[in-house]
């Protein structure tokens, strides 16, 4: 076989992956917005793999200009799909779609005017500046975020799949800056073969996983702040999940400045694992940050209703139950109770 005939096989083996991916992410998934990044974050990449090159060329045919816009416009729907697959309370604004039009716009501007000009190296340079910047941040909020995920196996996987894209787009970006004209059938061979292993990788880690765990149905609730009685088998995780909403309750441990699973882990004298299955399992949270805000706002409602508190500012209540500002304050309230902090103290202060 041919190396071309290799290649061909390579980006056809991807495709088809990719396509049946997404179909399957669309199937399963449909109201899910990670879901829905995600399978959009497949349809580029299977752009991707069709119309991928390296090296610099000037002369673009036309039909071949839309697939490498939108492959190059992906690098921003992977940013979003990050965003939404590790924060369950995330939403599309529209200026994120907005973002993705100006970056695919200009590569495909770059495509049929600015390369053909004669400024192809100054096009294939920006726009692959463009792709690492949005790696960096979506490996930037990967780290953020993992220590708060509460799921254990979306810990793993997320990493994973995260990891995998980042490191094959962060290289095929430095390649497209530093070699000049084409790299050749090897290279593109070997590239095509690259990613295809890294697809079926990605395909194989996501099926291992149920996909409740990636892809919840809705925004995570709020639970309950009395202290849940799940029907709890072991009695040694009964007496902890107790020891736990004593030390929310009682000690208000949630005021802690930079409060993490770690320390509370440690005041329970228990593995960190140990705790994040606890309070994900037994207590039905997914992140480890809303466990905490909901306990914050349940004080925070408290001191809103209370008419004695009546002229206190709402930034000294939100920081004396442990928020550090007033926008995520706000911003976590109004998920909880439907209304701002402002709003929830006037309609308590009418009722009474």
């Amino acid at each position: 076989m041919t190396l071309a005939a290799t290649e061909l096989a390579f980006r056809a083996a991807s495709v088809a992956l990719l396509l049946v991916l997404a179909a399957s992410l669309v199937a399963d998934f449909r109201n899910v917005l990670a879901a829905r990044l995600g399978a959009a974050f497949a349809l580029g990449s299977a752009a991707h793999a069709a119309s991928y090159s390296i090296g610099v060329s000037s002369l673009v045919a036309g039909w071949h200009a839309p697939l490498i816009a939108l492959s190059t416009g992906n690098i921003v729907v992977f940013w979003l799909f990050t965003r939404a697959l590790f924060d369950d309370g995330f939403r599309l604004r529209w200026w994120h779609g907005l973002i993705w039009a100006a970056v695919t716009a200009f590569s495909f501007v770059g495509c049929l005017w600015i390369a053909p000009g004669g400024n192809a190296r100054f096009s294939v340079t920006v726009v692959n500046l463009i792709v690492l910047g949005f790696i960096a941040l979506a490996v930037a909020q990967t780290i953020n975020s993992w220590s708060a995920d509460l799921v254990e196996r979306r810990r793993r996987v997320r990493v994973f799949i995260v990891c995998a894209a980042a490191l094959y787009g962060g290289l095929n970006a430095v390649l497209q800056i530093l070699v000049a004209g084409s790299a050749g059938e090897v290279a593109n061979t070997v590239n095509s073969g690259v990613l295809a292993c890294i697809v079926a990788a990605i395909a194989c880690a996501m099926m291992r996983v149920d996909g409740a765990d990636l892809f919840p149905a809705a925004a995570e609730p709020a639970p309950a702040m009395a202290p849940i009685q799940p029907a709890v088998e072991d009695a040694a995780d009964q007496k902890l999940i107790d020891a736990l909403m004593r030390l929310m309750a009682d000690e208000r441990i949630y005021r802690q400045e930079n409060i993490t699973i770690g320390v509370l882990a440690g005041r329970l004298k228990i593995p960190e694992y140990r705790l994040r299955r606890l309070i994900n399992q037994r207590l039905g949270y997914r992140n480890f940050n809303v466990f905490l805000n909901n306990h914050r706002i349940e004080e925070a409602k408290a001191a809103l209703a209370d008419p004695a508190q009546a002229e206190v500012p709402v930034i000294t209540i939100a920081m004396d139950a442990g928020f550090q500002s007033l926008g995520p304050f706000n911003r976590a309230f109004k998920a909880v109770t439907g209304v701002t902090p402002t709003e929830y103290r006037r309609l308590n202060t009418s009722a009474a």
